[in-house]
């Protein structure tokens, strides 16, 4: 079970629930340790002291901010005293529309867990009254010397906190982005064409079908090389696409992508095969046998 990285009371009008806040990720990251080439003995890094080369204790360490040429130090402690409140409350000053904010504000997701089983019915409260009206209470607080702005929100049973980025951390891409970005005149037959594409490439999300695969090949590296064995060098990445070959490219495209859809339903059952038929409202469907319900889903989509 994860701990809890803070915990402290959330507040909406004047109502407040005691709270713990789980991270509701984990990183499965491969970490490598630094080495010395030939050798294999670890490199390790070390606080030092840029004028001495003296390694310095942690506990001997502050934090210091440069003004005007020179640093001025502030102690752990003062920065406790001066958000003592705001440290130990989350507070939800208004509800939002979920649509209304943009996903690029979304930063790490928390899980919000009630302190105790005693206020279960508070937390139920809020998680049913988020759900049923579909927003989201914007808070901020603070944690670890750091105001957070937060989006409170219901999931499937509990509540979440999504941490935001603040609106002067978003960069404007008209500023960061050097290629001039014109509204360029599309044909009407590619657009139709490159519409068609993404329609016959739609599919239903499902993020447990998703892995990192990039992780798994570093793995198998890693054995190969252990075992002195060759490794399977992945294949070089795809060429641009030229502009003048674009609606060849887009109907291959197409072509392509409807025939794996078509593989696709080859692994599905008559009774799957008959639901799909139903949502797509295929007509005759009832009478149609396996073969005939592929080619007409094929054609539908």
């Amino acid at each position: 079970m994860a701990r809890a990285v803070w915990s402290g009371a959330l507040t909406f009008g004047l109502v407040s629930l005691p709270v713990q806040l789980i991270s509701a990720t984990e990183s499965h990251t491969i970490r490598f340790r630094q080495l010395e080439r030939g050798t294999g003995d670890r490199v390790r890094n070390k606080r030092v002291n840029e004028r001495t080369g003296k390694e310095v204790a942690p506990e001997d360490i502050v934090k210091g901010l440069e003004t005007d040429g020179e640093y001025v130090v502030v102690e752990p402690d003062e920065l406790d005293e001066i958000a003592p409140g705001r440290s130990k409350a989350l507070e939800i000053s208004g509800f939002v529309d979920l649509a209304e904010i943009d996903p690029i504000y979304f930063d790490r997701t928390y899980w919000l867990a009630p302190k105790d089983e005693g206020h279960a019915k508070v937390y139920e409260l809020l998680h049913q009254a988020l759900a049923r009206t579909g927003r989201a209470g914007i808070a901020t607080f603070v944690m670890r010397n750091r105001e957070y702005l937060l989006a409170v929100k219901a999931e499937a049973d509990v509540l979440a906190v999504h941490t935001l980025h603040w609106a002067d951390e978003i960069r404007d891409p008209k500023q960061e982005i050097s290629t001039t970005l014109e509204k360029a005149e599309l044909p009407e037959k590619e657009l139709k064409t490159a519409m068609e594409l993404v329609e016959t490439l739609d599919m239903e999300w499902h993020p447990e079908e998703y892995k990192d695969t990039y992780r798994e090949r570093v793995l198998e590296l890693v054995e190969a090389k252990g075992k002195g064995e060759t490794y399977e060098k992945a294949e070089p990445p795809q060429e641009a696409t030229n502009v003048i070959d674009l609606m060849d490219v887009l109907r291959k495209s197409v072509d392509r992508a409807g025939g794996k859809q078509s593989k696709g339903l080859r692994g599905l059952n008559k009774k799957e095969l008959y639901e799909r038929a139903a949502d797509a409202d295929i007509p005759g469907r009832s009478s149609m046998n396996r073969d005939e319900l592929i080619e007409a889903l094929g054609k539908a989509s």
